[in-house]
């Protein structure tokens, strides 16, 4: 008997833990509570109607760089940057020495054609006077004579073209504004040497017309065909914030560029020149899908850094749907992926709950 005192002091420890205040632990109960209660929302399906914002830039209506079109040297500016020019305003002068050497020269050559026609006409017209006389004047000299005042005469029309073409390249020497606008730039100055010029070289000056501008809107290529060009477009510029304006996209490139996307652009005037050119502005474009959408609620998408889902009810289990977000508006959010119409998905779900998770 001597594991007597071990079951005395077994009975003992026994009696006072039921005679305690502690009630057993219901394993059953806890497991149910683990069961969180979760509120649903069905998938819809429907045309969705909202707006995308994107980012603008202001680009000015009409820019051009100006080159001269032939070799000269400046000899007088009459604008510098900032100035307000009219379209036909002179805006350079240019010298050429070596063109008025050559206008001289091609007016002499035309003097002396023209001279010579003029004697071949003379003569041709003594021939045909003289030949009014039988047999005093041959067939051939009246042939001969017809045919070199008729050279003569051509020659003279070549030489008072090529005058004129020098005239014409003389005139080159004086650069006028092509349209209303601003210098913005000014690259040379007098006795400065200037040539005709490529894309790539710096012009003697910028012109920008900013009395209208362009707002630059580049559309991603998902959204390309749920452009509503119907509807008017918003935009606030951000150098002047609370400024809301209004317009209609004016026109749009309907092809995608380098970035896919596509290019659209809004006409914005600017009658008291406070807009200049690279401003940024957030567009409001109006979007409409032509078919019919899936929309969860905004609240049911969870986002993470690898993916976005969300928590489908299949059958009391959790089932996570990875999705692509489309169109937003304020309730609901455009998604493509593993969805259908009537699809019950959890609102406000958190990613702590795990596929094949118990959600009901």
């Amino acid at each position: 008997m001597k594991y007597a005192p071990y079951f005395i002091t077994a009975a003992a420890c026994l009696f006072a833990a039921c005679s305690g205040n502690q009630k057993p632990v219901d394993l059953t109960n806890q497991s149910k509570e683990k069961t969180a209660k979760y509120t649903f929302a069905p998938v819809s399906e429907k045309a969705l109607s909202s707006s995308a914002r994107l980012p603008g830039q202001l680009v000015p209506f009409n820019e051009v760089n100006i080159f001269p079109k032939v070799n000269g040297f400046v000899k007088q500016l009459y604008v510098d940057r900032g100035s307000i020019v009219k379209k036909g305003q002179l805006l350079v002068t240019l010298e050429a020495p070596e063109m008025e050497s050559q206008l001289q020269a091609a007016n002499s050559r035309y003097l002396q054609a023209k001279e010579n026609a003029q004697a071949s006409k003379e003569k041709y017209q003594r021939l045909k006077q003289a030949a009014s006389e039988p047999g005093s004047v041959s067939p051939l000299d009246i042939d001969n004579a017809t045919s070199r005042m008729k050279a003569d005469e051509a020659l003279a029309q070549s030489e008072l073209s090529n005058m004129a073409s020098v005239k014409t390249m003389q005139g080159y020497l004086n650069i006028y504004a092509p349209f209303d606008g601003m210098i913005i730039q000014r690259n040379v100055s007098p006795g400065a040497l200037v040539a005709p010029g490529k894309a790539t070289d710096q012009p003697m000056l910028i012109l920008q017309d900013i009395h209208k501008m362009r707002l630059e809107v580049y559309i991603p290529e998902d959204y390309v065909d749920k452009v509503d060009l119907s509807q008017p477009v918003s935009f606030t510029f951000n150098a002047m914030p609370g400024g809301k304006q209004t317009a209609k996209i004016s026109r749009s490139a309907n092809a995608l560029g380098s970035m896919r996307s596509e290019a659209i652009e809004i006409d914005v005037q600017n009658t008291n020149g406070t807009l200049k050119p690279g401003m940024y502005a957030e567009v409001n474009i109006p979007m409409v899908s032509g078919a019919k959408s899936l929309l969860v609620p905004n609240n049911a998408i969870i986002r993470s850094t690898e993916k976005e889902y969300v928590i489908k009810d299949d059958n009391g289990k959790a089932d996570l749907v990875e999705i692509k977000e489309g169109l937003v508006s304020n309730n609901d959010t455009e998604v493509f992926g593993n969805l259908k119409a009537n699809d019950k998905v959890i609102l406000h779900a958190s990613d702590e709950i795990k596929q094949g998770d118990k959600i009901q």
